[in-house]
């Protein structure tokens, strides 16, 4: 198959990575220093399945690589917008672009701008990061990507894609019945860690050594999972306490990728996070005061280095 990989940091560059060494075409797309040293040194990937590198071409240009079988979009959410309007030049007749991102109005904002038939759903369980331009440094985590057709039908398409990651070394590859399901389980997980983790500036060791900590974060995960129930999405029972089971059982110094962000002067998925909550929420009549504490709470500060990217 034929992917394009567009955003080439942790989690996109892991599976480009990953997808290469199994004889797969892969083309990335990043910008930065990150491009520059794709560009001169290739990909490497250090990683605790197994390391590699791979000599991909790199650009920050869709229109130099045409048409693919598959884009993967691994774009933070709030460049999901902008970057939905550089697809065009690499869609086929049948290609599908696969979102790998944190919330759960990505796939949404990507069908405004490219069509429902384009998009297909998908999450990612990795705990991965550029360790350096042109480093992908994978750290822990299950390695685990769901991904499905929004409407679950199984269609040629996603099954070639459920061919190509079931066959790639270091990849849990899951096909999901109802993808939607998948990516509110994930985002309810999130929305808990990374708003306790930042609204705290504690790591989950320390949150799990307080009780009122941890029974916000509980609260998180219950209006989180409550604003899914309400929008129709048939969540297990017992969600919350699996996730809070599995928080439990984290490294003492895991943080998120949300206070990392905050703590380091870069701009917040704030919006699609907490405030993705809390505007589901005000949709669907019901309450999440954690959620708009949390968001309250943040906002500042997602500001604040917003503007320092852009003044920069």
């Amino acid at each position: 198959m034929k992917f394009a990989v567009f955003g080439a940091g942790g989690v996109g560059g892991y599976l480009g990575a990953r997808l290469a060494d199994a004889g797969h075409e892969v083309h990335l797309i990043a910008r930065g220093d990150h491009l520059e040293a794709l560009r001169s040194d290739g990909l490497r990937l250090e990683s605790v399945a197994g390391d590699a590198t791979a000599d991909l071409p790199a650009t920050d240009d869709p229109a130099d690589i045409g048409p693919c079988d598959c884009v993967l979009f691994c774009v933070k959410s709030y460049d999901t917008r902008d970057a939905a309007g550089d697809l065009e030049s690499l869609l086929g007749e049948e290609t599908a672009v696969v979102s790998f991102q944190n919330g759960v109005d990505n796939e949404r904002w990507l069908a405004e701008e490219i069509g429902d038939e384009r998009v297909v759903g998908g999450v990612a369980y990795i705990f991965s990061t550029i360790g350096e331009p042109g480093v992908v440094e994978h750290t822990g985590g299950p390695a685990r990507f769901v991904y499905g057709e929004l409407d679950g039908r199984r269609t040629e398409r996603i099954e070639a894609l459920d061919d190509a990651l079931s066959e790639s070394e270091g990849v849990d590859a899951v096909l999901a019945d109802d993808v939607r399901v998948e990516l509110w389980r994930k985002f309810a997980f999130i929305c808990a860690q990374a708003g306790m983790t930042a609204a705290t500036r504690l790591p989950v060791g320390e949150i799990r050594d307080t009780d009122a900590s941890w029974a916000m974060y509980r609260r998180l995960l219950e209006e989180v999972c409550t604003v899914a129930r309400a929008e129709g999405v048939d969540l297990p029972d017992g969600l919350v306490d699996e996730w809070l089971e599995f928080a439990r059982g984290l490294d003492p110094e895991m943080s998120s990728s949300l206070q990392y962000d905050l703590t380091h002067g870069k701009p917040l998925e704030l919006d699609a996070l907490h405030g993705s909550v809390v505007r589901h929420a005000a949709d669907c009549g019901v309450d999440a005061p954690m959620n708009e504490a949390v968001h309250a709470i943040l906002r500042p500060w997602a500001d604040r280095n917003r503007k320092r990217e852009s003044d920069s």
